[in-house]
C-alpha cells in the first residue's frame, strides 16, 4: 500500500468514527435541559436517562411515565411539546 492509500484510508476511517458528532448529536445545555425537564414532569414522567438533539429533535431515554412503564419521548427543538412517545420494550 503506498503511503498516499494508507492515508487516505485512515482519513475515512476517523471521519467514518466522527460522523456523528458531525451530524449535530449534542447534549442540552443547562437552559435547554430546564425545558426538557419541565415538559417531560407537566407530561407526567417522573425520571428519565439520557436527553440528546438528535435528528433534530430532542431524544429521552427511558423516560418513567405515571403508569410506571418506561418510554423513549422525543420533543420539538424549539417548542419542547412532546412529539411522540414509544413504549420501551
Amino acid at each position: 500500500m503506498h503511503y498516499s492509500s494508507f492515508a487516505a484510508a485512515t482519513l475515512m476511517g476517523v471521519l467514518m468514527v466522527s460522523a456523528p458528532a458531525l451530524a449535530g448529536e449534542r447534549a442540552p445545555t443547562a437552559e435547554e435541559r430546564a425545558k426538557i425537564e419541565s415538559s417531560l414532569t407537566a407530561a407526567g414522567f417522573t425520571a428519565w436517562k439520557e436527553l440528546e438533539l438528535d435528528d433534530g429533535k430532542w431524544e429521552v431515554d427511558d423516560a418513567v411515565g405515571a403508569d410506571g412503564k418506561t418510554y423513549d419521548v422525543e420533543l420539538d427543538p424549539a417548542t419542547f411539546n412532546i412529539l411522540a412517545r414509544e413504549l420501551d420494550d
